[in-house]
């Protein structure tokens, strides 16, 4: 049976190596770096450049404005031959490698709005993974090397630019419950539990 598996997650919850743990226990794909690797081979952008700016879109007019004008406004077209801005440009080079792995069988995918991306596919289990902050800030500090007071910013920094992000491109509101089709918290099952239950709700489950 195929299944694609979405994830969606705090910084700092564990939703990488859950979606790791996931993809390793059924034996199928994860995406993830893999994403900005071939959105940069599709907009001939770097993948340092991609990874920088992916997030960092809002719905401000304003913003976008300024994004497509001072940072490379014209490197590609659109099909009507309107230039887009490019926080769009690697939006839709990333939904165009999220749509292709989809079809190439099962897999994780992790962020990106993968979730809103493929909603209207039937073989798609949606996910987000969650946490309170101090467990956030406990995973952060242990596993990324940070100091407290680093993962706290990082965290909200983090937060603010990935609910940024998906409102500006799946116009809905990141982490509401409506959008997902299940909700773990990462914090109290643990990132095992969190797996086991995805493979199961998954019917993955070996």
């Amino acid at each position: 049976m195929k299944r694609i598996i979405t994830i969606s997650r705090e910084l700092g919850s564990g939703g990488r190596t859950i979606g790791k743990m996931v993809a390793n226990r059924m034996g199928i794909p994860y995406y993830d770096r893999e994403l900005i690797d071939e959105a940069a081979k599709v907009t001939g952008l770097s993948p340092k450049y991609v990874e920088g700016y992916e997030q960092r879109a809002t719905n401000s007019f304003l913003y976008n404005l300024v994004m497509g004008s001072s940072y490379g406004y014209g490197i590609l077209q659109s099909a009507n031959k309107q230039t887009l801005p490019l926080t769009e440009q690697i939006y839709n080079a990333q939904r165009d490698v999220i749509q292709k792995y989809a079809e190439s069988g099962s897999c994780v995918i992790v962020g990106r709005c993968a979730d809103d991306i493929l909603k209207n596919r039937d073989d798609v289990l949606r996910v987000f993974i969650y946490a309170d902050v101090e467990k956030r800030l406990k995973h952060s500090i242990e596993n990324y090397g940070m100091s407290k007071e680093t993962a706290k910013e990082e965290i909200e920094r983090s937060d603010r630019e990935r609910a940024r992000h998906y409102s500006a491109f799946a116009d809905k509101k990141w982490g509401d419950r409506r959008n997902y089709d299940i909700m773990l918290n990462s914090g109290v099952l643990g990132f095992e539990n969190c797996a086991k239950i995805i493979c199961s709700t998954a019917g993955l489950d070996s």
